[in-house]
């Protein structure tokens, strides 16, 4: 993997006036290839692919690395009922827009995967080829209940050891071979500093999701929506499925399900990961050269 990290810091502005951020990696030199779009997770940031970013930049691929709205460096919105897949959506496609990429490979962390289904909807000219970290067109009820029992939330941090202390109490049964210096990492990746302490880089207003709405007597919830016409449309294109072995979110049932529905899909299992898988594993840092070798 390469030891280069250098990116320059990029910034766009939304159809409501929200100004983000992504880091961009340069490609290394070579022909020219389609770009490739990182994007992460519910409560993470562009600081989940700094390992993963710069290694496919020195393969002769530019890499955009985003902070959708509420997260890392982009602005926050006072309204979270706009913290949704299609708003993401329409604001990585305005990014692109914005720098002249018609295609692009995308990498989707969790709800980043989700992000992706829905532009290949928006827009499936736009994907190159894809990949789905630990997520699928549906969730595993008991893994969206174990983000929704600590997101937005974080207790009294007063330092960067508490800090470490509570990445490694929410991702342990994820990450159970990690040591002190890794969480330190995880939490570094997790933490902005403010007034220096650290705090939580998220709008805790992203926890708006997991409300559930108010129902009228005898009213029933809503169903949640059925995205598997978006994971057919997806699965025109290149596409690899990685898998965290004790993943609460994507479930062996439902990893089967897409092997069923889209044979053509790679797929692996990164061993002793749970939810989600870094990318820069071996299992997982493999599978994805694998995939940008047959990408345009």
């Amino acid at each position: 993997m390469s030891d280069s990290s250098a990116f320059s810091d990029r910034f766009w502005v939304t159809a409501d006036g929200l100004k983000l951020h992504a880091r961009d990696y340069a490609a290394a030199s070579g022909p020219a290839r389609a770009p490739v779009i990182c994007i992460h997770g519910l409560t993470r940031n562009a600081r989940d692919f700094e390992k993963l970013a710069p290694h496919i930049a020195s393969q002769g691929r530019r890499v955009l690395a985003v902070d959708v709205r509420g997260r890392g460096a982009s602005d926050w919105d006072s309204e979270p009922g706009h913290y949704i897949p299609p708003l993401y959506a329409s604001d990585i496609l305005a990014l692109i827009d914005a720098l002249g990429i018609a295609r692009a490979v995308f990498i989707g962390t969790s709800m980043g995967g989700l992000i992706t289904l829905v532009i290949a909807a928006m827009r499936p000219a736009a994907i190159a080829a894809a990949v789905l970290n630990d997520v699928g067109p549906e969730i595993a009820p008991e893994g969206l209940a174990r983000i929704g029992s600590y997101v937005g939330g974080g207790g009294p941090i007063a330092g960067w050891d508490d800090a470490a202390a509570y990445a490694k109490r929410i991702n342990e049964v994820a990450f159970p071979a990690y040591g002190p210096a890794d969480w330190m990492a995880f939490a570094r990746r997790l933490f902005t500093e403010k007034g220096g302490v650290p705090v939580l880089d998220y709008d805790p207003g992203v926890s708006a999701v997991f409300k559930k709405p108010e129902l009228k007597p005898g009213e029933e919830a809503p169903p949640p929506p059925d995205l598997w016409p978006l994971f057919d449309t997806l699965q025109k294109t290149p596409l690899l499925t990685i898998r965290g072995e004790t993943s609460d979110i994507l479930s062996p049932a439902i990893a089967e399900h897409m092997r069923l529905a889209a044979p053509d899909m790679d797929y692996v299992e990164v061993s002793g990961i749970g939810h989600a898988p870094m990318l820069d594993e071996p299992q997982a840092l493999a599978a994805i050269d694998r995939l940008l070798k047959a990408a345009p």
